[in-house]
């Protein structure tokens, strides 16, 4: 029983049932939910709008060692979701993300692992995103691991696929120290045979393998005598590892991925005058984000739509025009166009080379080459477990290091005897469940961009990062949506003085003997992170 106070006269009107009650709430924020590699990305941008930097990077890695990668290539899902997009702009997660992972590199913050060694040994094949991601949590769950690539440098696509002006060497080559330093052995120049051979003569106990996906697709053209043909994926390695092939002044790129807008930006950056896409599809139907046509546009990159190569002879192709149909596909028209070309590059996607897993035992394998694993992330074979690129999934490097996370969960738990199973998730919150008394219009803060007639130059990063101060004021743009975040609202509303302040920190309690269930501190909670429910004996 409570009492409530009668506002029109001013005094008390005697015992009044209370039908239902405020309690305190945690809910799952949208970027948290969509975020491929786990982040609690609420949590720190809380950090890093109180200016606490190292802790909210702190928070950031014990998800994501790669910060300061994930800043500049990942295609930040969380801020599609953003809420506040629906306010002004969304909050710029990754710029945010960026300036601390660079910060931590500049500082030289590192991670100590504290847990105890179990004495277990994992075997991980492939330095990409997701054996270097599957490696760090590996180690801080107290095993040791041992990475083994094919390559002369750790990274993977990372290092040899995406240009170093999305993504520059030092920054790169500083995520991946620091996962050398926590206790990973990566030996190099490795290239993994047989598999099982491996995996009993080194001792270990489990395997993970992420190979990724290295291998061109290849299409049939006719051609009378083809000229110079490049696959996309070995331009852009050899130009990664310093031996750049010679193009000629006309460079054609098939295809409309990402992968075929950063190959025709490197043959304009390696003297190409004109790099010109052939894409059978339109615009609206590319795989490629749209941000990674603008730039290529704005670099003098020509994208020809709706085309297709039909027949090559030497320099001298033909391209056949399409239109899209009812159902976003496109038909032939019988219209055709010449094109004068010194060097064709295919981009039409990559294969994964699997074929050293082909004689294990129980393993299988989908049409594309691709492994087949369970949900806990093992393949048929007990022990050996698969991810990244080289199972069926979108293939983002944030998606694989969300894949190696998962991984080095699912081994822990197979080594313990046990099953991972993740923690039920909290209720999503949307837009329409916050009240935005409390916030103000705040546009988000643009990144700067190098001036377009420098970026074909060289390798430049075309995308700078923010000041502190910038990354302060864009942090503080978060609603904190669906959880609370101190902003004394349902204290200073509550008639009864029924909310208590815990302190910083702690948030707050209510005392149910004042509360009357009157809901004003629920109705102007900022962030929905109040709930009305029904008293039991309602």
């Amino acid at each position: 029983m409570t009492r409530s106070l009668d506002l029109t006269h001013g005094k008390r009107i005697g015992p009044q049932r209370r039908v239902q009650r405020p309690v305190y709430v945690d809910m799952l924020p949208p970027c948290n939910h969509v975020c491929p590699a786990g982040e609690n990305i609420q949590a720190w941008l809380a950090h890093a709008q109180a200016g606490e930097f190292e802790l909210a990077w702190r928070t950031l890695v014990a998800d994501n060692p790669l910060p300061a990668v994930h800043g500049r290539v990942c295609y930040h899902p969380c801020e599609t979701a953003c809420n506040r997009g629906m306010l002004d702009e969304t909050v710029s997660i990754h710029a945010v993300e960026r300036f601390l992972g660079d910060r931590a590199n500049e500082r030289g913050w590192i991670v100590e692992n504290t847990t105890p060694p179990s004495g277990k040994k994992i075997l991980v094949i492939g330095a990409g995103p997701s054996g270097l991601s599957a490696a760090w949590h590996l180690t801080r769950l107290g095993h040791s691991v041992e990475i083994r690539d094919a390559g002369p440098l750790a990274g993977g696509m990372m290092h040899f696929g995406i240009p170093a002006y999305r993504l520059p060497r030092k920054d790169l080559e500083a995520d991946i120290r620091r996962i050398e330093n926590m206790g990973v052995n990566i030996v190099l120049n490795h290239k993994v045979e047989d598999l099982l051979a491996e995996e009993q003569q080194g001792g270990f106990d489990a395997v993970f393998v992420a190979v990724g996906a290295h291998l061109s697709k290849r299409i049939d053209i006719p051609a009378r005598d083809a000229g110079k043909m490049l696959d996309a994926v070995s331009f852009l390695r050899d130009v990664g590892a310093g031996s750049a092939p010679k193009l000629g002044r006309r460079v054609a790129i098939y295809g409309g991925g990402n992968t075929a807008m950063d190959a025709a930006r490197v043959a304009k950056r390696l003297g190409a005058d004109e790099a010109l896409i052939i894409y059978r599809r339109d615009r609206e139907h590319m795989p490629a984000h749209e941000f990674e046509a603008d730039e290529a546009l704005e670099e003098g990159v020509k994208i020809h739509w709706l085309r297709t190569i039909t027949e090559i002879d030497q320099t001298h192709f033909t391209v056949e025009v399409m239109e899209v149909d009812e159902h976003g596909r496109p038909q032939p028209t019988g219209q055709y166009e010449n094109l004068e070309v010194d060097s064709l590059i295919l981009a039409l996607g990559q294969n994964v080379d699997t074929g050293f897993m082909q004689r294990v035992p129980d393993i299988e394998f989908k049409p594309d080459g691709t492994v087949i694993v369970d949900e806990h992330m093992m393949t048929g074979r007990p022990g050996i477990f698969a991810g990244g690129d080289m199972v069926p999934s979108e293939r983002t490097v944030t998606i694989a290091v969300g894949h190696g996370k998962k991984a080095a969960w699912y081994i822990d738990a197979w080594l313990r005897g046990e099953k991972y199973i993740k923690a039920p998730q909290h209720e999503l919150v949307n837009f329409e469940q916050l009240n935005l008394w409390y916030f103000t219009d705040a546009s988000q803060r643009p990144q700067e961009h190098l001036q377009n007639d420098l970026r074909t130059n060289g390798f430049e990063e075309v995308v700078k990062g923010l000041q502190e101060k910038e990354a302060l004021f864009e942090a503080r743009r978060c609603l904190s949506c669906g959880n609370c975040f101190e902003c004394d609202g349902c204290f200073g509303a509550c008639p009864e003085g029924a909310v208590i302040k815990l302190g910083k920190g702690k948030r707050y309690r209510y005392n149910y003997d004042l509360c009357t269930g009157c809901a004003v501190c629920y109705e102007q909670c900022p962030c929905h992170a109040i709930e009305m429910i029904p008293e039991p004996d309602a």
